[in-house]
């Protein structure tokens, strides 16, 4: 669904699973500082919206989902995993509740197989799944923001900012009004920032919830079944995971980024050295320049310096080994 915001002045268009939004307006840097700073808003329109209505929408939500939701207050943000039978992950929600319906954001394109997979677990529970995408979009204000939220949106509000649950047909009114806009990758650089991970850059097929540091935040350990919590509790209780994320510091004086899945080795190995994990997502930061989050494997000691192909990296720790 392509954003009318792609007609303002700069805008870029964003490739790939984010195509339908801006990727920059002409300056990523300043960008990225008004983000940091608390001004502007983020366009991230392309993103499924789903509702979850009904009596039961909570305690049904409750046993599908990796987190604790069935007495989730009326507007309290959390966030939320579907894990298959294995404990791989499927789905990513970023949810709030408004009294009556459950908002949930999603990743662009995954609304559907999410909507089917929901439809299909409703038995006899009194609740009611939509697609909302073509009717609201979802607008991010940065932490730190004083922009006045127009009256009767729905707000998802974390220690990021706040995501907005806004009329699609308002979209280019409250850009008018609360710009400037900062692109995707400005938000992207922010999220690698802050070590979040995201569905489809940090995650592959056999992804579990420990690699990333989703324990906690994303799934919550004491609460009833729900597909997948064996593995999770397995894991949890008396294993380690295979794999962990780190956040990168790369080589500055590299005129190209490491792309995704750019194979990772131990430097004193050299180019030719066994791999031990793959760079997930890649950005220029306004002061930390460019860094990158990535997946190693758990053993790859946690001072070891690394080779993004043909990039040096150090390596901050985000999961524990």
């Amino acid at each position: 669904m392509k954003s009318p915001l792609l007609s303002l002045p700069g805008a870029v268009p964003a490739e790939g699973v984010d195509e339908g939004v801006a990727a920059h307006y002409g300056d990523l840097f300043r960008e990225q500082r008004a983000l940091a700073d608390g001004t502007g808003f983020v366009d991230l329109s392309h993103r499924g919206v789903v509702t979850v209505s009904g009596e039961d929408r909570l305690s049904w939500l409750h046993l599908l989902l990796t987190q604790h939701v069935s007495e989730l207050p009326a507007g309290e943000a959390t966030e939320a995993l579907i894990l298959s039978a294995h404990g791989h992950i499927e789905h990513a929600l970023y949810l709030v509740d408004d009294g009556t319906t459950v908002w949930a954001h999603v990743e662009p394109g995954t609304q559907d197989a999410l909507i089917a997979y929901l439809e299909s677990m409703k038995f006899f529970y009194r609740v009611e799944v939509a697609d909302r995408t073509a009717d609201f979009a979802v607008v991010h204000l940065p932490a730190g923001s004083i922009a006045e939220v127009p009256e009767g949106v729905v707000v998802r509000e974390t220690a990021y900012g706040r995501d907005l649950f806004l009329p699609r047909a308002d979209l280019e009114s409250f850009a008018a009004e609360h710009g400037p806009a900062a692109g995707l990758l400005a938000y992207e650089a922010l999220r690698v920032e802050h070590h979040r991970p995201r569905l489809g850059f940090e995650t592959d097929h056999r992804t579990i919830p420990h690699e990333l540091g989703w324990i906690g935040t994303a799934v919550h350990l004491q609460k009833g079944c729900y597909r997948g919590q064996e593995t999770v509790a397995r894991v949890q209780n008396l294993g380690k995971p295979p794999r962990r994320l780190v956040f990168l510091h790369l080589d500055g004086s590299e005129v190209h980024l490491p792309v995704p899945g750019t194979e990772l080795r131990i430097a004193d190995e050299g180019p030719d050295g066994r791999k031990i994990g793959f760079v997930t997502t890649s950005v220029r930061h306004h002061e930390l320049g460019p860094v990158a989050l990535a997946l190693v494997k758990r053993n790859v000691p946690t001072d070891a310096r690394l080779l993004a192909g043909e990039t040096a990296a150090a390596q901050e720790t985000v999961v524990q080994p």
